[in-house]
């Protein structure tokens, strides 16, 4: 019954992240300002602006790994606390400790921790939950290899699959491309967008501007503060491009005409 009490208070549960008036701030510098964002359900959003934007601030205040001065955020209508197992999560690939002994398959099965419950141990249905996971994203052979023995872009697809297995609505990366290969890439680019095609919400926070509209169906165009929102042919504008990047890099960055 208290459940039910609190979902008649949900706050834009149309939108699967709705951000309000959110300013975080690192010491007198300010990180993000007054930021304003929704982002509907069933889109693949991409976060893009300059080194020093906000970008991955931005996700961790949404996420609560930040604290923000103001401002609030709320995921399909819900406070974060509410929403846990229901946020797959994949952070910057260099903020993780890969020399930490542990396997593949480990990996992937504490994705499912907060289902199971930390004191126990994963049966067979979490083994084979974990193992199909592995296998969307092409590693399923490297299971019982070292986490520290992969490639960063193996590593990667490890991590996506530990979000996967979650069956999360909403699947958030923190530029899950950089530094991949082309053909990780390409692997985790058509995952995403099948996930999208099924109903998820994926968010990535991406530095790849020659891709946006080849890879991205919503834009978030972000300097500190919000410079554009929404479908990417309407944001993706030499106009957008020079308020966020400057002159230069806007002239280089050209939008490719639509058919």
């Amino acid at each position: 019954m208290p459940d039910a009490l609190h979902d008649t208070a949900l706050h834009e549960p149309d939108q699967a992240l709705h951000v309000e008036d959110l300013t975080v701030s690192y010491g007198a510098t300010p990180a993000l300002w007054d930021i304003d964002l929704d982002v509907p359900r069933g889109v693949m959003c991409a976060i893009v602006g300059p080194n020093g934007a906000g970008k991955s601030t931005l996700i961790k205040a949404a996420l609560g790994l930040v604290r923000p001065v103001a401002g609030h955020v709320r995921f399909l209508g819900r406070e974060v606390g509410r929403m846990r197992g229901r946020i797959g999560y994949v952070p910057q690939r260099h903020s993780v400790d890969w020399d930490f002994p542990t396997t593949v398959r480990d990996v992937v099965e504490m994705g499912l921790y907060r289902s199971l419950g930390w004191l126990r141990r994963p049966g067979r249905a979490a083994r084979t939950r974990a193992m199909a996971a592995l296998a969307e994203v092409g590693m399923q052979d490297y299971a019982e290899r070292q986490i520290s023995q992969l490639s960063g872009g193996q590593q990667q697809r490890v991590f996506l699959a530990r979000a996967l297995v979650q069956d999360a609505p909403i699947l958030i990366l923190d530029e899950p491309l950089a530094g991949v290969d082309a053909t990780t890439e390409a692997v985790i680019i058509d995952l995403l967008k099948r996930l999208r095609d099924a109903g998820r919400t994926i968010i990535v926070v991406h530095h790849d501007l020659t891709t946006v509209q080849s890879h991205f169906d919503w834009l978030v165009m972000l300097n500190v503060r919000i410079i554009a929102q929404g479908p990417v042919r309407a944001v993706y504008t030499p106009e957008n491009l020079r308020a966020a990047y400057g002159r230069q890099l806007a002239m280089i960055a050209v939008p490719t005409e639509a058919p």
